[in-house]
């Protein structure tokens, strides 16, 4: 079990600002180590999917998951679906079971009619500028709220995702001299290169 009050400094560090999103995503997070039971993932023993699309407000609902399950960009076991939605899944690629987290609508929609929207972010105040006063209040209540007021949890289900084999093979790109992962190497003429110097070859330039 994890406690996901124990992740918001944290969280709040990466993130860079306060928002009630990101510890919105620290609860479903947690709520979904929690239901499965299985500890936070060191290496890549766990794999999340947020339905986030591109582009649209509450994606630090993503950095949350990222700092509560530790499923994150750089170990390369968190992903989007672009769906536009704030769900989340969590599999266990060891049991081969996964669970779906929801924030509620309800919830959602109430968050909406706050100051910290109306008055701030509505009007293009980015959230760093929003006040303490108008902001912790709000993280409060997610970080305080009873689970199933804020979260709908599912039940677990399977799901098999299977482990993805990492390379170390690379080479050194003939054109831009950086080094390139192995598979995303181009053949040009007699030249090894990266896609970007691959692009600029086609073009003439």
């Amino acid at each position: 079990m994890i406690d996901a009050n124990e992740y918001l400094e944290a969280g709040l560090k990466l993130h860079g600002h306060k928002c009630p999103a990101m510890p919105m995503g620290l609860r479903a997070g947690a709520a979904a180590i929690n239901r499965l039971g299985v500890a936070r993932a060191k290496d890549k023993e766990l794999s999340a999917v947020v339905e986030l699309g591109d582009e649209h407000c509450a994606h630090c609902f993503a950095d949350g998951i990222q700092m509560a399950t530790g499923c994150t960009f750089g170990k390369g076991n968190l992903r989007k679906s672009g769906y536009g939605k704030f769900g989340m899944t969590l599999v266990d690629r060891e049991s081969g079971r996964a669970v779906r987290v929801v924030p509620k609508a309800e919830t959602q929609s109430k968050m909406k009619e706050t100051p910290f929207f109306l008055e701030y972010r509505m009007k293009g105040v980015p959230p760093s500028r929003v006040p303490d006063a108008v902001v912790d209040p709000l993280i409060r209540k997610v970080m305080g709220a009873p689970e199933e007021a804020i979260l709908t949890v599912g039940r677990p289900f399977p799901m098999d995702v299977a482990k993805p084999a990492e390379t170390f093979a690379s080479f050194v790109c003939d054109r831009c001299g950086e080094t390139v992962v192995e598979k995303y190497g181009r053949i040009v003429g007699e030249q090894r290169v990266c896609i970007p110097c691959q692009e600029k070859l086609l073009a003439g330039k």
